[in-house]
């Protein structure tokens, strides 16, 4: 009897094996690391099921300041594809591939932008927020498309198809943008918000955005900074100021309070929302700053 039940749990054993060998294996996907959300939802819409992206600065994070820790060394140094935004947003990038013996490639995904020129400090530098175009975009679009094949050339028609399709949404983006934001009348276009971050949005859709703080939110603003940005609100009847997401909104409160302006809203600059806030995706976050833009400036 013994026997008997010997054999029957060794042909248990041997169908069990057959079935995990024969059941289809889930194909491994591309670990790719976006320094920030806006840059991995990119890489997402790129890579679709083929790759499994992570974003060292989350939601609602500022990559100007951000401190890395030992976990994002360790998913670098797993990352077979790290996406960068280059331009000297993120100062501490090459500091944290080094300390992490990281030997995947970077793509810079501002390659091939002509960068805006800022003077800051005294000193001429270059303006890292170019994605506030969707010109500029489609230029990300392209750099992480050509990262992700090189990587892995077994999925280069997957990639181009992804990029494709995502091209065309952000064509229709344009065309959305472009037809909201004719309704601002010209006299309205002046806009305050926390730190010069829409400068390229500005050049590319006619406005000029006005703010207390340089390209980078690591210096507080001084108080003549302040100062200037309220007698520029009053000189030239500023209806309304913007908070931003990543930034503190002390500072533009009281300069609401002190020049009568209103706040207009949030924008969303160097970081997407949490997914269940307005803007998960890149194109929800320029949905929701035209939002906020017209609601405040159209009347």
């Amino acid at each position: 009897m013994a026997k008997i039940c010997n054999v029957i749990t060794f042909i248990y054993f041997l169908f069990l094996m057959s079935i995990a060998f024969a059941a289809p294996q889930e194909p491994s996907r591309l670990p790719v690391v976006a320094t920030f959300s806006i840059l991995a939802d990119f890489a997402r819409n790129i890579g679709g099921e083929r790759v499994e992206v992570s974003s060292l600065v989350g939601p609602n994070g500022d990559a100007h300041v951000y401190q890395p820790t030992p976990a994002d060394a360790r998913g670098l140094n797993a990352a077979r594809l790290i996406v960068a935004n280059g331009l000297g947003l993120e100062g501490w990038i090459d500091r944290l591939i080094a300390a992490s013996g990281a030997k995947a490639p970077v793509v810079f995904a501002t390659k091939g932008i002509a960068p805006r020129k800022m003077e800051e400090d005294g000193k001429i530098g270059q303006d890292p927020h170019a994605w506030q175009t969707i010109a500029n975009a489609r230029v990300y679009v392209a750099n992480i498309r050509d990262g992700l094949i090189a990587v892995d050339p077994d999925g280069e028609a997957a990639y181009r198809a992804n990029a494709e399709d995502y091209l065309a949404r952000l064509d229709a983006l344009q065309t959305e943008v472009i037809a909201e934001l004719a309704k601002i009348p010209a006299a309205r276009r002046q806009i305050i918000t926390t730190h010069d971050a829409f400068g390229y949005f500005g050049e590319a859709y006619g406005f000029q955005f006005i703010a207390p703080s340089g390209v980078s939110t690591e210096a507080e603003p001084s108080a003549r900074d302040v100062a200037k940005i309220i007698r520029q609100i009053k000189t030239l009847k500023i209806p309304a100021v913007f908070l931003e997401n990543v930034t503190d909104p002390r500072a533009m409160r009281r300069i609401a309070a002190e020049s009568g302006a209103k706040i207009g809203g949030a924008l969303f600059s160097d970081a997407l929302s949490p997914p269940d806030g307005p803007a998960p995706t890149y194109i929800d976050m320029m949905r929701n700053n035209i939002k906020q833009l017209t609601a405040a400036l159209i009347n």
